[in-house]
């Protein structure tokens, strides 16, 4: 049996084939894990929802309103009602200005735009300085404020909010979803009193 010799045609003949069959290993791979993580997904939206809302009973998933704004073609605004009454809005809020990038919440307002709650849905910050953005002890702070009333500008620059120690960029990134947040709510408040 002669052996066959190295050339540069077998050795790219090889390379598309093992290109081929991993391009359909990881494309089967991609649409079987594709359901999975979806609910992953909607079991922790859901689990933010109920954190950053008062008590309610209607389907937030059929209460739904889009809203387009300029930096995405159009955000979820969840309508939270108890016996038929709106008790609150939850809003998504994004900013690319994190120390290491993305920050994104959910953030809880009362009908009258006071916030209920924010929680920390994705975040790269720097461990121990940046992430503390999720504890109570941060969050606390802006609980029951009206962000018309309330400076979301950290103290450093004029403002009303106590940033976190170290981490003065990821505490700007933070305010900076409630803001966002806040006019998505102003123009949903619109829509629905139409």
């Amino acid at each position: 049996m002669a052996k066959k010799t190295s050339s540069l045609f077998n050795m790219l003949l090889t390379l598309v084939i093992i290109t081929i069959i991993s391009g359909f290993l990881l494309g089967y791979v991609n649409e079987v894990t594709k359901g999975p993580k979806a609910k992953v997904q909607s079991a922790r939206k859901m689990k933010a929802l109920q954190e950053v809302l008062p008590a309610f009973d209607n389907n937030l998933l059929e209460d739904v309103l889009f809203i387009n704004t300029e930096k995405k073609d159009s955000l979820e605004v969840f309508i939270a009602k108890n016996a038929g009454n709106t008790v609150g809005y939850a809003i998504e809020g994004n900013s690319n200005k994190g120390f290491s990038g993305l920050v994104k919440t959910i953030v809880g307002f009362t009908p009258y735009g006071s916030i209920n709650n924010i929680a920390v849905v994705e975040q790269k910050e720097t461990p121990g300085l940046g992430t503390k953005m999720k504890e109570a002890a941060f969050i606390q702070q802006f609980i029951g404020k009206n962000p018309n009333d309330f400076d979301l500008r950290v103290k450093k620059d004029g403002g009303q909010v106590d940033a976190l120690t170290g981490a003065t960029i990821s505490t700007r990134a933070f305010n900076e979803t409630i803001t966002d947040a806040y006019q998505v709510f102003k123009e949903a408040q619109q829509k629905v009193k139409q």
